[in-house]
């Protein structure tokens, strides 16, 4: 068997080797939870996927040699000429090119220090020298012992922040020294130091920079991205002239130059990367802290230097250790010169990984702390169970990341997190809802205590529970096919639409307020811990939740207020299917498209695509369903036939505006009942009982030369009844009404707002659903008068 070290780090001796953690772990390699590479945890900026796609067909010509339109963005950043901004193909690049650049006789090299600085002068033919750094002065650099250190004719490495240490350089005294000794070059290697807080550029601001000062950046860990691999140098002309020289032609590509443009376009996106990373450090190293057997030296960027206690203690071991039984892979430091091999790095990743790495290293040094000293070569390799779409699908939903470390066979063992699985949809009626009532009844017969959720429902068509509160009927249905009574919890925010723009919204089944879409958007971030909290209480009381989303996740201008689809998924930690309906066309499309307005960790949790209402031969879809994984990476797990007549309550009346109901074949002389489709109708499905009635023909009526003399006409309930009364006023609907009922052979009956419609008058004092305090006539029918006022009951 190969040396671990050969295993676990590439042949440069870096970390992110992730195809190498995979064969060594005998997993796949989307199953790997990488901490051995300093990478922005929040993935590319969001704009990156659309730049690359508006770029791509330039990829059949050279890219610019000189980059110019990055270098000049560049130097406006840092207050340069673009003539100082040289680009590579990643820091490393630029590394390795600028001993071979300068006209130098050593290299010193701090110690530990980023391992390329000695591969560069080594590779240049060059002596090195190490500046040790110690340990119990933090490994921080102490520019006086840098002072009596260099020599004429020096190359300096210095890293701000330090790798793997993550100390900072004391700025104004390592600038006196750089302007101390003008016959020795500086480089100062920048490359994280976009992730600290408040940070400052070794560089001058608004100052001439000598020339013996070259500062050296990665754009691939900030931005996130490495496999595109992007960097830049900062310096004089000259210094810049002979570091140019030395660089191959085209070393950076065309994807990469506009990638680099995009990202430091996005200052929001950069201000939300170093507060996400200096929160999630401070809880990881909380974490770590309570670890008996570890060391932390706290830095300021975006990763850990750690330290086993125990003298014998071999991080390469543990790193093996925590590769095959976890899956997780780390830095061991051992080949970092003034480290041993107690040392390793772990970055700081989402506060989720951050949780599942800790509990791994709580777990192993409560029960397997000797197994550091021994060789971990002939541990058993755990077995892998491979994710299938199917039968018994309880077997397949992962569960929470929480639970996937073992507990410690000291402690008490915890309640097991509810398994989780979610169903989204390329657009509004693709199906979700009587898929999430599928699944839910599939684990019901699996074995599994299971519960339905949607965070946020827009539905006309409500359920009144037993204990009075309301919420959508979808959520109804699905508790039914687990066998639950339903209740709020399942869906705890509910919107009635009242008009284009507006909704009355019910927050765990009582009515708050009738509010604005734009005032909505805005009391979404209040009612988004009272979402979670109903998820939390369902997730702690089932043995798994179904969770439904809501229209498309694809729909951009309403991804940022998000509370529903997306962030209710990393919420649950809950994988997704995107469902789509095929029977509208354009399927495969939506499903490509759906993919490319997401952001890296939305395309993450997308475990398979779900082709539903599918009328002919499956086997006609299998070069498309190809095509789909070959450009998403994702697969199409499940092809669902069209059922007709389901005989489902509809959700919203999507359905029934499409003409659900029309036309239907009935026996001779069949009781004629019409229904009215009002603009705002709401609880359509009270009318779905005369479906099943074989002598009972139901007509839905949208326009005026549709009404004839029906049996029996019904006003539907309405969410916006004053609207849908002057709707029947100017359509002509209202005297048509008023003539049938003087013939005395036509029923006509009122349910709720058609009620309501009935009577002599309409008074909405408060406003609730017009602009103004208005009074309505009714249609006179009825000696009643209706009030909305400000409860309901």
């Amino acid at each position: 068997m190969q040396r671990l070290e050969t295993t676990l780090l590439s042949p440069a001796g870096h970390g992110g080797d992730r195809q190498r953690f995979a064969a060594a772990s005998g997993r796949q390699l989307n199953e790997i939870l990488d901490f051995s590479a300093n990478i922005n945890p929040l993935g590319p900026p969001p704009a990156l996927r659309m730049a690359v796609n508006r770029h791509l067909a330039a990829v059949c010509h050279y890219p610019d040699p000189e980059g110019i339109e990055l270098r000049l963005r560049l130097a406006a950043r840092l207050d340069l000429g673009a003539e100082s901004i040289v680009l590579g193909n990643g820091a490393s690049d630029l590394i390795f090119a600028l001993p071979r650049a300068l006209p130098v006789q050593r290299v010193l090299v701090e110690a530990p220090g980023y391992i390329d600085y000695e591969r560069a002068a080594r590779a240049a033919g060059l002596p090195v020298e190490f500046l040790p750094l110690a340990e119990e002065d933090g490994f921080r650099t102490d520019p006086a012992e840098l002072a009596a250190a260099v020599t004429a004719g020096d190359l300096v490495f210095l890293g701000h922040p330090n790798n793997p240490c993550g100390t900072l350089l004391h700025r104004d005294r390592v600038l006196d020294l750089i302007l101390a000794w003008p016959d020795v070059f500086f480089v100062i290697d920048e490359s994280f130091v976009e992730f600290v807080e408040d940070f400052c550029t070794i560089s001058f601001i608004s100052r001439q920079m000598p020339e013996n000062l070259v500062v050296v950046r990665s754009m691939t860990k900030f931005y996130g991205i490495p496999g595109l691999r992007l960097g830049f140098a900062a310096g004089t002309a000259p210094t810049m002239d002979r570091l140019r020289s030395q660089l191959v032609p085209w070393s950076v590509n065309s994807l990469a130059l506009a990638a680099g443009v995009v990202a430091l376009d996005d200052l929001a996106y950069a201000r939300c990367s170093r507060d996400a990373v200096r929160e999630a450090r401070k809880k990881l190293t909380k974490l770590l802290e309570k670890i008996s057997g570890l060391k932390i030296f706290p830095g300021v960027a975006n990763y850990l230097l750690l330290r086993l206690d125990t003298t014998a203690a071999d991080a390469t071991l543990l790193a093996d250790l925590l590769l095959r039984q976890h899956g997780i892979a780390i830095r061991p430091c051992a080949n970092y010169a003034g480290l041993d091999q107690r040392y390793f790095r772990v970055a700081v990743r989402t506060t989720e990984e951050n949780q599942r790495l800790a509990a791994a290293l709580a777990d192993f040094f409560e029960r397997n702390a000797t197994a550091l000293k021994k060789d971990s070569a002939q541990l058993p390799r755990p077995a892998q169970n491979k994710p299938a779409f199917g039968h018994n699908l309880a077997a397949s939903i992962p569960p929470a990341a929480e639970s996937t470390s073992l507990p410690s066979s000291s402690a008490p063992r915890k309640r097991r997190q509810a398994k989780k699985i979610m169903v989204q949809g390329t657009t509004s009626n693709a199906g979700k809802s009587v898929l999430v009532a599928a699944l839910c009844r599939i684990l019901l017969q699996d074995g599994l205590r299971v519960a339905p959720f949607k965070a946020q429902n827009m539905s006309l068509n409500s359920y009144v529970t037993r204990d009075g509160g309301e919420m959508g009927r979808a959520q109804v249905v699905q508790a039914q096919a687990c066998r639950l009574d339903p209740e709020v919890r399942m869906n705890p925010v509910l919107l009635k639409p009242s008009s284009d723009t507006g909704s009355q919204v019910i927050v765990n089944g009582r009515p708050i307020a009738s509010m604005q879409a734009a005032r909505y958007f805005d009391y979404k971030t209040e009612v988004w811990p009272k979402v979670t909290a109903a998820f939390d209480a369902l997730s702690a009381e089932f043995d798994a939740v179904v969770l439904e989303g809501a229209g498309s996740p694809a729909e951009v201008n309403l991804k940022r207020r998000d509370i529903v689809n997306m962030r209710m998924a990393r919420y649950a930690q809950a994988p997704v299917l995107l469902a789509g309906d095929i029977d509208r066309g354009g399927l495969f499309a939506s499903f490509i498209g759906t993919m490319d307005v997401f952001e890296e960790w939305e395309r993450q949790l997308v475990k398979g695509f779900i082709v539903n209402r599918f009328r002919g031969d499956r086997a006609l879809l299998g070069d498309a369903y190809g095509y789909v994984e070959n450009f998403t990476g994702v697969p199409v797990v499940g092809t669902v036939p069209h059922i007709r007549d389901l005989g489902l309550p509809e959700e919203d009346s999507v359905s029934f505006k499409a003409g659900l109901y029309d036309p239907q074949e009935k026996g001779e002389r069949p009781l004629e009942i019409a229904v009215l489709d009002l603009p705002h109708i709401s609880n359509f499905t009270d009318i779905e009982p005369f479906l099943a009635e074989p002598d009972v023909r139901l007509q839905v009526v949208r326009r005026l030369d549709e009404l004839h003399r029906p049996d029996a006409l019904i006003l539907p309930g309405s969410k916006n009844v004053i609207y849908d009364l002057d709707f029947l006023e100017s359509s002509g609907f209202s005297e048509a009404i008023r003539r049938l009922a003087a013939t005395g052979s036509c029923e006509i009956v009122g349910i709720c707002g058609g009620y309501q419609m009935l009577g002599r008058e309409l008074a909405d004092p408060h406003g609730l659903e017009s602009t103004a305090c208005a009074v309505r006539k009714g249609l006179g029918l009825l000696a009643v008068r209706s009030v909305l006022e400000l409860e309901k009951n």
